[in-house]
């Protein structure tokens, strides 16, 4: 029987491709999104839909309301969350003019931000409540409190498998809170949901020519983590994600599959295990 697959932010620029893997698979995919199916521009280099995506479930649900999305769960054999945030309102306000530099990042580099209630203790049903007063989506609410909720639905439902699209590291034009709340979401699934096989991937930097802008970072990227190499890995500490090695999103994907088919990953998967990952799902397709 083939596997069911659920994708939170599987219309996005990871989770489509993800997707993508899946079907080709075999597997029986949804995606879950506020838009539901993708702006295909956005994500690829051209704004057709490809042939693939006519199998995949194009659902529109709310993350923060669990109600939405939680019958799409049942029967499902994974659950990936792939929905986190890189900047938070004020930090784009910034830099898109619309806030003053002050005011915007002093708020984004604040120490700590509300997220939700606490996902843990909500009653059936109940939906996470921003607690910043203008309601704003922070790191808090979005790369942890939506991704443990998720992974504590899927969790009722008998769901085996929960993968939780993290990052490698924070990076320094990046708040601290944008890691540090990945790394809380990890920890709290890992040790508060024991019946889900947990699996935590961890890629650097993504890139791919249907985002131009994306290649000249990742070429930065690339000789920051030769140099990094060089020095033994010194620069990790100061320069993060900076000189992580960075990834193509299509080769992520192919290893977010391979490990839900593995039953043998769980936990921690970094950039060599992602790889590694990568390279035993693409032998699979050669056979």
């Amino acid at each position: 029987m083939a596997k069911k697959i659920v994708v939170c932010g599987g219309n996005g620029f990871l989770g489509s491709r993800i997707c993508k893997v899946a079907v080709g698979r075999g597997w029986d995919v949804t995606s879950i999104s506020r838009s539901g199916e993708p702006t295909w521009s956005a994500i690829t280099s051209s704004p057709y839909a490809p042939p693939w995506s006519t199998s995949v479930k194009w659902q529109k649900a709310d993350i923060l309301k669990p109600e939405t999305y939680k019958p799409m769960l049942n029967g499902a054999d994974a659950v990936v969350h792939s929905m986190g945030i890189l900047l938070e309102a004020d930090y784009k306000g910034v830099i898109t003019g619309k806030e003053s530099p002050w005011s915007g990042l002093s708020r984004a580099f604040s120490a700590t931000k509300g997220g939700s209630q606490n996902p843990l203790e909500r009653k059936e049903g109940e939906a996470l409540e921003p607690q910043e007063k203008d309601g704003q989506l922070t790191y808090e609410l979005m790369n942890r409190d939506s991704a443990i909720t998720l992974a504590q639905e899927a969790s009722s439902q008998n769901v085996s498998s929960f993968v939780f699209i993290s990052a490698a590291a924070g990076a320094p034009m990046l708040p601290k809170r944008y890691i540090t709340t990945k790394r809380d979401a990890e920890s709290t699934i890992a040790s508060s949901l024991l019946k889900l096989r947990s699996i935590f991937i961890r890629p650097g930097f993504l890139y791919d020519s249907s985002r131009m802008f994306t290649m000249p970072i990742a070429a930065a990227g690339s000789v920051g983590n030769m140099v990094n190499s060089m020095m033994g890995g010194r620069l990790s500490g100061i320069a993060g994600a900076a000189v992580e090695k960075p990834l193509k999103p299509d080769l992520v994907a192919e290893a977010v599959v391979e490990a839900i088919e593995d039953s043998a990953v769980k936990g921690v998967v970094g950039t060599s295990d992602i790889e590694a990952l990568a390279t035993k799902a693409w032998r699979r397709g050669m056979l």
